[in-house]
């Protein structure tokens, strides 16, 4: 069965950004359509990350645009953005190593939760129903990701491959509508990426949501992704399907005539 695309959900409009006198992105213009997986792909210090940073506000880029759902904005905050429904996964890990897989994800509930921090604390009014609301949703994803086993396991005993399904799953629990992957199978053996990709190809068939991805292994990117923006030095060299990327003489010199 063929995946339906839809309409364009977010549309980066000639973003630029420094960070002193150094160009971190320049004048970089691409779209993301509602359902697809988009790779964002470029060698080291290409502006991968900075420009998943200016998407989700934390960069305000000097110029240009980001409309999301049919709203442009020259900068948006990281709350508003979450609000909005728009999740992130950090290339490195931001998990709370101390606190149980079941206990980190429904940290990704909170901006859902209507009570107050006292009524949550002391469990009183509406407090207690919503929070099992809350981890009925959180079960879910736990089973969905398939972590079961190690629901009250303190993150930081899990293996690396692991504590990167439980940032998924973090991320997931805010039910965004599109969700920014920061090299999401960076560090990972053949088996754990595999694992990964499934995941991700699930998020987005099953959820309905829309991935923005950032990733190295560029078998992994053209084997998941519908459509690959290529950066280089903070520039936009190359724009299109798979197949167009790997063709394109431009990205080839750049990055994917390299060891990777």
């Amino acid at each position: 069965m063929t995946k339906k695309i839809g309409d364009v959900i977010l549309d980066v409009k000639n973003i630029s950004l420094r960070f002193g006198g150094v160009k971190a992105l320049t004048d970089i213009s691409f779209n993301v359509k509602e359902h697809e997986v988009r790779a964002i792909i470029g060698p080291n210090g290409a502006g991968k990350s900075s420009m998943l940073n200016c998407i989700n506000g934390v960069y305000a880029p000097q110029e240009g645009s980001i409309t999301f759902r049919g709203q442009t904005f020259g900068h948006m905050d990281s709350h508003q953005v979450a609000t909005m429904g728009i999740a992130r996964t950090f290339q490195n890990l931001a998990l709370f190593k101390g606190m149980s897989v079941l206990d980190n994800i429904m940290t990704g509930r909170n901006l859902r939760m209507k009570s107050n921090i006292l009524m949550q604390a002391l469990r009183i009014g509406p407090a207690e129903n919503e929070e099992i609301a809350h981890r009925e949703k959180v079960e879910r994803i736990i089973d969905f990701l398939e972590i079961q086993a190690f629901r009250k396991t303190p993150v930081g005993q899990l293996p690396y491959g692991l504590q990167k399904r439980v940032d998924l799953g973090r991320a997931l629990a805010l039910e965004p509508q599109v969700l920014l992957l920061d090299e999401p199978m960076a560090g990972m053996n053949v088996e754990e990426k595999q694992d990964m990709c499934r995941f991700i190809l699930d998020v987005n068939d099953e959820f309905g949501t829309t991935i923005v991805l950032i990733e190295h292994d560029m078998g992994v990117v053209m084997d998941i992704s519908d459509r690959v923006v290529v950066l280089d030095y903070g520039k936009k060299i190359g724009d299109g399907t798979p197949d167009e990327v790997r063709n394109n003489e431009e990205v080839i010199s750049a990055y994917l005539g390299t060891s990777h």
